[in-house]
């Protein structure tokens, strides 16, 4: 009965910046823990951030620095703000709610 969408992806230069974001819903849904994954093309799927229950944050190495992970639990919401954009962050961006809940993927391409 969870549905999770995530959206704001699109197209960007080389030094841009997005946001993501990650909607859950679902009835007596919570969120407690958010992991955002990341696919490029002919790529294995990479983590790329998360924050935990107690709203730890984490970060893969290639992120770190630029991209800041979010959430409002009140909200069920949370996002990726996406800063200093590479192309090889190219990649369709997927959420994961709470171990077991994915959203769609929502697509980011930067191209110069």
């Amino acid at each position: 009965q969870v549905q999770v969408v995530e959206s704001g992806g699109g197209l960007v230069q080389p030094g841009g910046s997005l946001r993501l974001s990650c909607a859950a819903s679902g009835s007596g849904f919570s969120i407690y823990a958010i992991n955002w994954y990341r696919q490029a093309p002919e790529k294995e799927r990479e983590w790329v951030a998360s924050i935990t229950y107690s709203g730890a944050t984490n970060y893969a190495d290639a992120v770190r620095g630029r991209f800041i992970i979010s959430r409002d639990a009140a909200k069920n919401t949370g996002d990726l703000q996406m800063n200093s954009l590479k192309v090889e962050d190219t990649a369709v961006y997927y959420c994961r709610i709470n171990t077991v809940y994915w959203g769609q993927g929502t697509q980011v391409t930067v191209s110069s």
